[in-house]
């Protein structure tokens, strides 16, 4: 079966990027740099994000695009005869997976809140009232599942009309919908009276806050959100490597990427605090921030109705990207591992999300009594555990040592794919780095997120 390529560099940009900007990073990135010293965190975070997420992005990229493969095949192409590297498809293919019974749900809130928004449902209600539409919504399994449903279906079904014509086409179009809201959306939380001090809360460097917080705490808070923040791991950006031409090196298509991720992540920002702190309303980390702080805030602005569909149609949009990107991976890896056709492959897929992501639906509620990793836990915690705190890690480990040792695809054979193409060269000096410092660096943020995990 002949396999489909993007039409176009910008394609691949947009789609990679929209893969990487998840719903965490929109809401996490705002809250730990206005907590960790503003503008001083930030810089700290850039530097990690380099040194950090572009070596492992780039990794991805080069193993997708020289082996013209899913991950569940792509090591297979290019491993040494006799070695075991193939294996970890199995744990790539799970870290998707795995990914989507929760994403999914997350997701659903979104589209219901735009709809709530749309409505007008929040219209006339206190600070209680808000609160206790999101607790409904958490007590309720039809309603959470219905919309965790419509996302499944509605993401899959840009994946079934086809890279170019589905996936490309209409992310492409989601991405420049979701830029283009955010920049409308920071104009006006900017304008508002009093936002300045918002601004000062997320933008002023205060490195007495890195003092206050501890410098090795900041410095891990950067280095683990750099890190978290392009999902790398688990193949969700190597598919894309594999559907691009080599016209262009991997180094320079992975730093836009990052850029535009960052950008997402700092505007979310310029959008968030100067709105909070306009009303006088203190932000808060999570989903409480969301689904509770800002609605209200919403509810207090002129136009409040208009501005928050419109926030929650570009968290619909964030969440929507990533969703089809993974639901893309996960088509290709089943199609490449069984030989299925892709349609039969997506019809398959979509009953299985959403019977793999009722557990995350009912952790909420009929199952409650369920907190597998300790009191006060749900099944979505332990399934972003497994993803977060293992399989991208561990995943990246085995990325880097594919692209670095001579046991693998080696170092040589890795240039020799990222520099294929016009752009950005890998730097070739960072080798020793690659190689042997940076896994320590990954596999000290796997560690100290079991830490913190379970011994703090």
């Amino acid at each position: 079966m002949e396999r489909e390529s993007f039409s176009s560099r910008i394609g691949f940009i947009l789609i990679s990027a929209g893969c990487a900007i998840g719903l965490g990073n929109v809401w996490r990135f705002p809250f730990i740099t206005g907590q960790y010293g503003g503008a001083s965190f930030v810089l700290i975070y850039l530097c990690f994000l380099l040194l950090l997420g572009l070596p492992i992005m780039v990794a991805e990229f080069a193993v997708g695009r020289a082996s013209v493969r899913s991950a569940a095949k792509s090591f297979d192409v290019l491993e040494p005869k006799g070695t075991k590297w193939h294996l970890y498809k199995y744990g790539a293919i799970a870290g998707n997976i795995i990914l989507m019974m929760f994403y999914t749900t997350v997701s659903g809130w979104m589209l219901y809140y735009f709809y709530k928004m749309a409505v007008g449902g929040f219209v006339g209600l206190d600070a209680k009232g808000v609160g206790s539409i999101f607790g409904a919504l958490l007590s309720d399994p039809v309603t959470m599942a219905g919309n965790m449903i419509a996302i499944v279906i509605s993401c899959f079904g840009v994946c079934y009309l086809g890279v170019k014509n589905g996936v490309e086409r209409i992310t492409k179009m989601m991405m420049a919908c979701l830029l283009l809201l955010m920049l409308v959306l920071a104009v006006n939380s900017i304008m508002l009276p009093g936002s300045d001090a918002g601004l000062k809360y997320y933008l002023y460097p205060d490195f007495n806050k890195v003092v206050e917080h501890g410098v090795r705490e900041v410095v891990f808070a950067a280095m683990g959100q750099a890190f978290f923040t392009l999902s790398l791991g688990i193949g969700s950006l190597a598919i894309f490597g594999s559907y691009i031409g080599k016209e262009q090196r991997l180094t320079g298509e992975a730093m836009y990427i990052m850029a535009l991720d960052t950008f997402v992540a700092i505007v979310s920002g310029l959008i968030i605090f100067p709105a909070c702190f306009s009303f006088g309303i203190q932000p808060d980390a999570g989903p409480n921030l969301l689904f509770i702080t800002l609605p209200n805030v919403f509810n207090a602005m002129s136009g409040g109705r208009i501005w928050g569909t419109l926030f929650f149609l570009f968290m619909l949009f964030a969440a929507m990207s990533t969703v089809i990107a993974v639901f893309e991976n996960i088509t290709s890896c089943i199609c490449d591992l069984t030989g299925w056709e892709r349609k039969k492959t997506i019809r398959i897929g979509i009953v299985a999300i959403i019977l793999l992501s009722l557990p995350c639906v009912f952790g909420f509620n009929i199952w409650s009594n369920i907190q597998p990793l300790g009191k006060g836990t749900c099944v979505l915690d332990l399934e972003d555990f497994l993803v977060s705190n293992n399989l991208l890690p561990l995943g990246s480990l085995i990325y880097l040592g594919f692209c670095t040792s001579r046991y693998g695809w080696g170092w040589d054979n890795f240039i020799a794919e990222a520099d294929t193409g016009k752009g950005v060269g890998f730097p070739k000096w960072i080798r020793f780095y690659a190689t042997y410092i940076l896994p320590l660096i990954v596999l000290y943020i796997f560690l100290n997120g079991y830490y913190a995990f379970f011994f703090k």
